[in-house]
């Protein structure tokens, strides 16, 4: 399916308004809860729902319903989850993954480890020392985040990024990087605000709140798990997946940094891998171990 047809497919706000609710949960969603997290009756959901199926966006499976079993058991219900497919577009086409890639493994090869950790901690320092408005992570102006859609147009004409991997316990999709230093990416999801668990984008002034908002503009779709924020998404994925040790130290200084810019918070970071989420969380600082 073509990328910009993808895309395309979420101007229509009440399907945008499904994919985000849908791309929020950490588990499959039916027609009609789908139609009611929407307002909507449910034939028109399951219209929008098959439609964004179709542009490869949302993938759809058949469960029967939990606890039947065996003959009479009735059909097997439609279920819908976020893709594990990537769309990018970019006029004209370009390659910031291919970059990133080379860029990280020129810096484990010449051993640069301990300056990227330190270049990152400075860097997510000053994006947490940044006016609220400034969303991506270099702190530049001009990035704009599409309300509500899943796509970013940026100031230089680069990339439209809609980002489809799925929620907690899932298959993460590759992810866009920018190469910018050693790397960096450039996301455009928000936070469902249906979402379970989900951050709004509106957060208030308490430290969790600001730490949330913040996390939620750089695309780590954070969630609340107790004390601590668990985040669903890693936006250096693709990376990682290739470089471990280097993206993911260099993600933990990032997020060190971030702390820090933003003031006090009462918070850490720290290594706490998960299947399907980032490697790292935030921990109260009372109950880091």
């Amino acid at each position: 399916m073509d990328d910009v047809e993808a895309i395309a497919a979420l101007q229509d706000p009440v399907r945008r308004r499904l994919y985000e609710y849908v791309a929020g949960q950490d588990h499959e969603v039916g027609r009609a809860e789908a139609a009611d997290a929407a307002g909507i009756q449910r034939t028109l959901a399951a219209f929008h729902l098959d439609r964004l199926t179709d542009v490869g966006l949302l993938e759809a499976i058949y469960r029967r319903p939990a606890g039947r079993t065996g003959p009479g058991a009735g059909r097997p219900a439609k279920l819908y989850r976020r893709s594990a497919a990537e769309r990018v577009v970019s006029v004209p086409p370009r390659d910031y993954r291919a970059a990133a890639e080379l860029l990280a493994e020129v810096v484990e090869t010449v051993g640069g480890e301990e300056v990227l950790e330190r270049l990152a901690r400075a860097h997510g320092r000053s994006a947490g020392a940044a006016r609220p408005e400034t969303v991506r992570a270099d702190g530049a102006a001009g990035a704009a985040h599409a309300d509500g859609a899943a796509g970013t147009v940026h100031a230089d004409g680069a990339a439209g990024t809609v980002r489809t991997d799925r929620v907690a316990g899932a298959e993460r999709a590759t992810g866009t990087v920018r190469a910018e230093g050693a790397a960096e990416t450039a996301h455009a999801d928000r936070a469902a605000e249906n979402g379970a668990g989900a951050v709004p984008d509106g957060a208030g002034n308490e430290p969790g709140d600001r730490v949330e908002a913040a996390l939620a503009a750089r695309g780590y779709e954070p969630y609340r798990e107790g004390e601590q924020v668990r985040l669903r998404n890693c936006p250096f994925h693709a990376l990682a997946v290739e470089f471990p040790p280097l993206v993911c130290g260099m993600n933990l200084a990032l997020l060190e940094g971030l702390l820090e810019g933003l003031g006090p918070t009462g918070m850490v970071a720290r290594m706490d891998p998960r299947p399907g989420e980032c490697c790292v969380m935030l921990a109260s600082k009372n109950n880091d171990s």
